[in-house]
């Protein structure tokens, strides 16, 4: 989504489907807007072309790897506490 250099360390803002968060570039130090990166713990390590991308996050999704890695984490969260509904605080029963 962007690129930018800080404190000396090249660095993106990349959108996992719908999820930002910040990578570090150092890796792909050309890295621009709207690259395709495989990222691993936060830092960018491959660029893709689009096509290799797009089959890829297909291909996860319907393994159902994104929704695992990038679903609702407050939800999953008020499950594991036991609650039913995050946003009221409901226990289960």
């Amino acid at each position: 989504m962007s690129v930018a250099d800080r404190d000396h360390t090249r660095m993106a803002q990349v959108d996992f489907g719908g999820v930002r968060k910040e990578v570090c570039c150092e890796y792909i130090p050309d890295v621009a807007t709207g690259d395709y990166v495989i990222v691993h713990v936060g830092f960018a390590i491959q660029r893709l072309d689009e096509a290799s991308a797009l089959k890829t996050l297909a291909e996860f999704d319907q393994m159902g790897i994104l929704e695992e890695e990038f679903g609702d984490q407050l939800a999953l969260a008020a499950r594991q506490a036991g609650l039913d509904d995050p946003e009221h605080g409901e226990a289960s029963r």
